[in-house]
């Protein structure tokens, strides 16, 4: 879990924006991207079904690689 350590800026009473380290936002966006990828990764499996697919041993063969 990322520990954050947000300061709150208030405008007429209430919160309106939050201001983060620098280290700490970069690291809540690389999370963030990190799930967006899980998210695609698991939509293509979904789409995909039970698609015949290859081991990368299989697709190294296949392309000469191996």
């Amino acid at each position: 879990m990322l520990d954050l350590h947000p300061n709150y800026l208030e405008k007429n009473g209430k919160k309106e924006f939050v201001v983060l380290p620098v280290e700490e936002y970069e690291s809540l966006q690389a999370h963030l991207e990190d799930m967006e990828d899980l998210l695609d990764l698991r939509k293509a499996i979904a789409e995909e079904g039970g698609a015949p697919g290859l081991t990368v041993d299989e697709a190294r063969k296949e392309l000469g690689l191996a």
